[in-house]
């Protein structure tokens, strides 16, 4: 009786597990371009590189994005430092938010359609900061709020946040991301 009691119990365990697994992958079936559209986001076609690099590489189910900085709708980009009078940490913020939606229009060229993102998995976040900032991680939730808000769970990653004397052209954030893509 007390191994029918336990097959019993883990079968239900094993149940609730699937249903769980199964509300967080349906959880996120939406549009993502309805999505982006729900959000006021529209992606632009990036330019080309500044210097002798892509802006994606694709190897098997990954797409690696270089560093991208923080790109104006209406032109330029975000410049100054963290932790001085330049920027605050809001401004920060939304600059890092900005650096996403640069990393998703290239995403979106190399792949064609953000339907196929099956994760965000890594990502770098670069804030150019004065020593004595350290919210680091507070600028970068920018651009990880951006992922979940847009993607919901397959958002969420593994992120480093780190305090840089200097960016290319003063720039207050540069983030590079990996993504896993389906076929």
């Amino acid at each position: 009786m007390k191994s029918l009691i336990t097959i019993l119990l883990a079968a239900g365990l094993l149940i609730s597990c699937a249903d769980e697994q199964a509300q967080q992958t349906t959880g996120n079936d939406h549009d993502i371009a309805e999505r982006l559209s729900e959000l006021g986001i529209e992606l632009t076609e990036p330019g080309p590189p500044v210097a002798n690099f892509v802006y994606a590489v694709q190897t098997g189910n990954l797409v690696f994005l270089s560093g991208h900085g923080p790109d104006r709708p209406e032109g330029g980009q975000v410049t100054g430092k963290l932790g001085t009078d330049e920027l605050t940490l809001e401004e920060g913020q939304e600059a890092a938010r900005l650096t996403g939606i640069a990393l998703l229009a290239s995403l979106q060229q190399k792949i064609g359609d953000l339907n196929r993102v099956e994760r965000i998995v890594k990502v770098n976040g670069m804030v150019n900061a004065d020593p004595s900032f350290t919210q680091h991680s507070q600028v970068v939730n920018g651009f990880s709020d951006l992922m979940v808000e847009i993607f919901g769970d397959k958002g969420r990653h593994a992120r480093a946040s780190i305090g840089m004397s200097s960016l290319p052209g003063d720039i207050a954030v540069e983030i590079d991301m990996v993504v896993e893509i389906s076929d």
